[in-house]
């Protein structure tokens, strides 16, 4: 990859920055810059033993599954059990990414809604042949909030999608049963602020949340001119008005995507809180070749556990000038751990 790297952040003509094409696979844009046990309690909230009636003998088998043999002892990652309903590790979510105010930004809103939506259920029934073993589902992944190269009124160099938006997106998934994620690119603004702006949304239960350390510039830079970066005081924000609207509201765990793809983007990962209301994916975020992806999978995914994890695939990035072309989900069911979620741009 050349010194071009910051490149892969397309512009369009609505938005100055664009969440569409996620940074080279591996670090190299920072790098020029810089028998049956029971799973212990890792978190301060989950020491007070939130009440599950999950069959927890069931779910080590399953986490154990995902941990694909590991034998480092990082996998599987030792976390509070969840909530009744949980979707982890039951299901495999299979989701299509993107923003209904432009074609470049993903497959949702690149394409027409009746040929997405028929693609996604194309995808998720590849994904339920080559695992028997976890239900495969899918979800639409729509950026409610994206980064700005302008400033804005309030200069915090971020846009809030309309809420008339996301209402569209819960219609389209009501009629497949899909989920809908929530992205969140925050600019100069804070998740503390653009989650709580989202709150009415989250109280829904089959809507969840993902939030994009690529776009978190804390020291005034323009997004899309430096790799941004969430620490784990951040994303423990995100988690604690998460676990608060699904005790308050008595919902079956949130699930929260990280997306990440650089060392950088995500710092003091040992001090992310895991706790039984929330479901925590760090999702690898990178488009490039596969030896690329399952490198930067291994450093940052692999060795640095939290939870779950995920893997992004992009339909053009991932297959220009790579004559092997993107990852087949037989290839990537030989990954360690197994990704739980994955995510089509």
């Amino acid at each position: 990859m050349k010194n071009s790297a910051i490149a892969f952040l397309i512009l369009i003509t609505l938005f100055s920055i664009s969440g569409c094409n996620k940074g080279k696979a591996a670090d190299e844009v920072n790098s020029k810059k810089q028998p049956k046990t029971e799973t212990a309690v890792t978190s301060d909230v989950a020491n007070k033993k939130a009440v599950s009636t999950i069959d927890t003998a069931d779910y080590n088998k399953r986490i154990l599954h995902l941990s694909n043999k590991d034998t480092t002892g990082r996998w599987p990652v030792k976390t509070p059990y969840p909530l009744d309903g949980a979707i982890l590790p039951y299901h495999r979510i299979i989701a299509f990414y993107g923003n209904l105010y432009s074609k470049r930004m993903g497959i949702l809103g690149e394409i027409p809604r009746a040929e997405m939506i028929q693609k996604l259920q194309g995808e998720v029934a590849k994904w339920q042949a080559a695992d028997s073993t976890m239900k495969a589902i899918p979800a639409l992944h729509y950026i409610a909030v994206t980064a700005q190269g302008a400033p804005g009124k309030d200069n915090m160099h971020r846009m809030r999608m309309p809420f008339k938006q996301i209402d569209t997106i819960l219609d389209w998934a009501k009629p497949i049963d899909a989920l809908v994620f929530l992205d969140i690119q925050v600019g100069h603004s804070s998740l503390k602020t653009e989650v709580s702006e989202l709150e009415k949304y989250l109280k829904l239960p089959h809507v969840h949340l993902g939030i994009d350390p690529e776009f978190s510039l804390k020291n005034g830079e323009v997004p899309g001119t430096k790799i941004g970066s969430f620490t784990a005081d951040d994303v423990n924000d995100a988690i604690d008005i998460l676990a608060k609207i699904v005790r308050e509201n008595k919902l079956a765990p949130k699930v929260l995507v990280v997306h990440r793809f650089t060392q950088g983007m995500l710092t003091n990962y040992k001090k992310i809180k895991t706790v039984p209301e929330v479901q925590l994916v760090i999702d690898m975020d990178g488009f490039g070749s596969k030896i690329l992806k399952r490198s930067t999978y291994l450093s940052y995914i692999y060795r640095e556990p939290v939870q779950f994890t995920g893997f992004k695939l992009f339909y053009k990035n991932d297959t220009k000038n790579n004559p092997n072309g993107m990852y087949t989900p037989e290839e990537l069911l030989k990954f360690t751990p197994k990704p739980v979620y994955i995510q089509y741009q």
